[in-house]
Formats: C-alpha cells, sequence, structure tokens
C-alpha cells in the first residue's frame, strides 16, 4: 500500500468500525437496558448517551479485535458463528456492564442487565459481523473476519 494511503484507509476503517457499532448497538442497547435490565427511560438515555461517548475510542480496536479472533474461525460456519459470538461477547461485555452501572443500574438489575447483555452478545456476534462487513463494504473496504485483514493487502489501495 503506497504511504499516501494508508492515513486514508486508516480513517476508512476508524470510522466504518465506529459507525457501525454506534448504528447497531444503540439499537439492541435500547432493547436490553428498558426491557430486561427494567431501567428507566432517562436511565436508558444516559446509558446510551456514554455508550455513544465510548464507542468513539473503541469501535476500531473491536474492530481489530474481531478480525483477529475470526482468523481463528475455520470455514464452516458454526466455526464462524462461535468466533464472531465469542469476539462480541469478550470484547463488549465488561464495558457494557460499566456503563449501564454508571447509569444507574444495581442490584438485580445489573446482574439481569450484564447477564442479558451476555446473551445478547452470543446471539448477536454474527449478525453485527455480517453488519459490520457491510458497512465496511460501503466505505470501500474489505471485509474483516473472512480473512485476517492486512495493511498489505492490495485491495485497500482504492
Amino acid at each position: 500500500m503506497a504511504a499516501t494511503t494508508r492515513p486514508f484507509y486508516l480513517s476508512r476503517a476508524y470510522i466504518a468500525d465506529t459507525l457501525s457499532l454506534i448504528l447497531f448497538f444503540t439499537t439492541t442497547g435500547v432493547l436490553n437496558e428498558r426491557l430486561i435490565a427494567g431501567m428507566t427511560w432517562d436511565q436508558v438515555l444516559h446509558a446510551r448517551l456514554i455508550g455513544a461517548a465510548l464507542m468513539i475510542p473503541v469501535g476500531r480496536p473491536y474492530g481489530m479485535w474481531r478480525d483477529w479472533m475470526m482468523g481463528h474461525a475455520k470455514e464452516t460456519r458454526a466455526s464462524r458463528v462461535l468466533w464472531d459470538s465469542l469476539a462480541l461477547m469478550s470484547f463488549q461485555v465488561p464495558i457494557y456492564a460499566a456503563i449501564i452501572a454508571f447509569s444507574g443500574a444495581t442490584g438485580d438489575g445489573l446482574v439481569f442487565g450484564v447477564l442479558g447483555a451476555a446473551v445478547m452478545m452470543l446471539c448477536l456476534g454474527r449478525p453485527y459481523g455480517a453488519f459490520l462487513n457491510g458497512i465496511r463494504r460501503l466505505f470501500g473496504l474489505p471485509p474483516g473476519g473472512e480473512k485476517p485483514m492486512s495493511l498489505n493487502d492490495s485491495r485497500k489501495s482504492t
């Protein structure tokens, strides 16, 4: 990759990964916080604002984490689902627990919110991976998780 295209690629990758995280998990977070954790709408709003602010610095690192984790997946659908789910749960659940605790969830609400998030992350791992790959495609980037992303990949110089 030419030296002049690398910063442009990295900027697109950062924006794509961050945008996909914000769009996807703002929606699913509201559902979990309101319906499972039993948080009030004010608490949900507070959690989503904190969540969005935290997703800005972690969007790209998560995308890179997922790409690395997916490098362990075999070509089977079950393996891809498993690794996508493990990547999402291992990275996002600890962050999510801190967000809802800081937003006012306590006791059973905190426990059920974190457990709900863990179940959601296991179920949403592959759908989010597909969503992330779709957003990356819109930004002219190769999908992650299919093959590990590399700065030496000639497809990224566009």
